[in-house]
């Protein structure tokens, strides 16, 4: 199963993809993200492995994440006209996934993110959820860069609501 999803972020490209990138953040617009803790490696660089739980309603499941891809390497500069990627995949017991994100400036402060995801589904609980319940993974992640533009643009914390 593959799909696109995008949105636009009203904040400079380096801004986004700095909080973007900060591990320091994921909690408060990834929603249901329990735990994100590197196994090897420093968080966001490539090769780095970590371990993902996330709770989902009463589902509660355990993955772990590899960074593929990271350009620019460093996001404190960022050249002009670039665009900025963040690869990983994401492997749990019948499911594997790969997130392409990009994220490019289309003005001086507004960039977007689109993000490509790629999943493939093993053993027949998990392959019936992929064949059944396809919009349920496009809905998530679209609420996903939803919670994140909330965040970036007004400091909306998912764990606490608005304000």
């Amino acid at each position: 199963m593959k799909y696109t999803v995008s949105i636009e972020i009203a904040l400079p490209l380096e801004r986004v993809a700095q909080l973007l990138a900060d591990p320091a953040h994921i909690p408060k617009w990834l929603r249901g993200v329990v735990l994100h803790e590197p196994l090897s490696g420093v968080h966001g660089q490539v090769g780095t492995k970590s371990r993902v739980v996330m709770e989902m309603g009463q589902q509660k499941f355990e993955a772990t994440e590899t960074i593929t891809r990271r350009e620019p390497v460093d996001l404190g500069s960022i050249p002009k006209g670039s665009t900025v990627r963040f690869e990983r995949e994401i492997v749990t017991e019948g499911m594997w996934n790969v997130a392409r994100e990009r994220l490019t400036e289309v003005g001086p402060d507004t960039t977007l993110w689109v993000s490509e995801n790629e999943y493939r589904f093993s053993g027949l609980l998990m392959r019936l959820v992929g064949l059944l319940m396809p919009g349920t993974f496009r809905k998530q992640s679209q609420q996903h860069m939803q919670d994140f533009k909330a965040f970036a643009e007004y400091g909306i914390d998912v764990r606490k609501g608005p304000g």
